[in-house]
This record gives structure tokens, sequence and C-alpha cells, in this order.
């Protein structure tokens, strides 16, 4: 059991080292919000690390991943989760390892959704680790976009929802999340194709992808527009204005971003 200021900080110093894009809209969102998305976003991102593992075995993946879609209910103990890890404490990162002090940090009226969510995306990983990430149509492309990454959507629009009652379209809120993901995909094919994984359906290329992307993007805006909490939008649109930025980029032949175009459009989205 930790301090609740020490889990505080804790929780903010891995939202900065594992994701500066995630911190910076987390970093904005008021009391209680912050602290169920930072929850949230670490568990995921607890989880997310054993799929990406580049020296795990996929059979121990798929173990760990099986097991904690079982264990990741509302009356989970944290000493199966110790028990758990414990083999592997020397090769998983410590974001996975305090897995127990992320779902500690959530807020009681929030962790339910929070564990469901990232109890679903656990299932669905395995699943793909058992698949290779073989990617060969757009459907299997959705599925897999979805686990890893439509279902932080589904996630989000419950928090927006215990917060303050906001509704938000559901498929929407997955085609946003899938959104982001694509451009992550588009930006880092190189780097994924040494590691030998491509998430390019068959017979696609960079264009048809973009034009995949772009499409989840315009959903992305339709999904902010039903919005009206001020905080809320603001978080939404610095990942969403980032990823169009990123995209503009990678039309124009360059890698990323730089991080004075990040500043600016982060500025642009609060100060509007």
């Amino acid at each position: 059991m930790t301090d609740k200021s020490d889990l505080h900080t804790k929780a903010m110093d891995f939202l900065l080292k594992t994701s500066r894009t995630f911190f910076i809209p987390i970093s904005y969102l008021p009391k209680g919000l912050k602290e169920a998305i930072g929850a949230a976003y670490l568990c995921m991102r607890a989880i997310d690390e054993i799929e990406d593992h580049p020296g795990l075995p996929a059979d121990i993946k798929v173990s760990l991943l099986q097991a904690l879609s079982e264990l990741l209910d509302a009356d989970f103990r944290e000493e199966d989760l110790q028990s758990l890890f414990e083999p592997y404490k020397d090769d998983l990162p410590e974001v996975t390892l305090f897995l127990s002090d992320w779902i500690e940090f959530c807020p009681p009226g929030a962790k339910d959704k929070v564990l469901e969510s990232t109890k679903e995306m656990a299932e669905g990983m395995a699943k793909w680790v058992t698949k290779d990430w073989q990617i060969h149509n757009e459907e299997e492309l959705d599925d897999y976009t979805y686990y890893v990454a439509g279902l932080v959507g589904v996630m989000l629009s419950d928090m927006w929802n215990w917060y303050d009652g906001t509704e938000t379209d559901r498929e929407l809120a997955v085609a946003f999340g899938r959104g982001l993901q694509t451009v992550n995909i588009l930006r880092n094919r190189e780097e994924d194709a040494e590691r030998g994984v491509n998430f390019y359906p068959d017979g696609w290329g960079f264009d048809e992808m973009l034009a995949h992307t772009e499409h989840n993007l315009a959903l992305a805006d339709a999904y902010i527009g039903e919005i009206e909490t001020k905080e809320i939008i603001h978080f939404c649109k610095i990942p969403l204005e980032l990823a169009k930025a990123t995209l503009k980029a990678l039309k124009e032949g360059k890698e990323k971003i730089d991080r004075t175009t990040v500043t600016e459009i982060v500025s642009q989205v609060v100060e509007h």
C-alpha cells in the first residue's frame, strides 16, 4: 500500500516517462478526472508493454495476458498480480510491475470501468500475439486496432460519463482510437518491418493506410463535436491535432513533427 500523495507523484512521473504525448493533455484535466484518466492510461500501458516486449517469448506473453484478463475484476487481489509477475520481474518494465499501484490510484467510482476495458484489452492482445500480428484485410486491421486503441476511446467515454454525465457515441470513440493508432502505424512502418511486423492489409501501401486513417480522424472530429465540457474538449483535441500535424508531416516526407510544433499546437488548443 502506497501513501496517496506518494502514489500521485509516482503516477505523474510514470505518465511523463512513458508518454509525453499523453502526459500533456492529462496535465490540463481537472482534479478527479486527471487521476482517473492517468490511472487508466497507466493500466493499459502496463498491458501494452507485455504485448510489445521484444524479449518475451510469444507463449509467455499469451499466458500473462490471458491470466490478467481473468484477474482484473472488481475484487482483484494485489498478491495475485505479484505472484503472476514474480517469475518475470527482471524482464518486465516497472510500469507493468506497478499495475496494482495504478489500479489503487484510480478513483473508486471510475475503477470498475477502467478494469473492464483493461481486462478486454489483455484478452484481445493475447489473441493477436497468438496470431503473430498477421493482418491480411481491413477487417483484421480494425479488430487489432480496436483492442490496442479503440478500447482506449471506449474507456475515455466511460470516464467522461462518470465525471459529469457527458454522453458520447461509442462507435466514434473507437474510430478516434483507431485513427490515432494508424497514424503510429504509418509513422513506424520501417521500424515495425525491422522487427518482422507488418500491420498493413494485403495490397495496401501508404495511400490506402492514409485514407483509412483520415476517415477515422474525421469521425474523431465528429466525436469531439458531441462534447460540451471545455476541459474534455481540450483533452481530446490535443492528440487529434497532433495526429493531423503528423499526417501532414508524413505526406511532406518528414518522419515526425518537432517539439516546437507540438508546443504551438497545444497552445492553440488550450487558448481557443
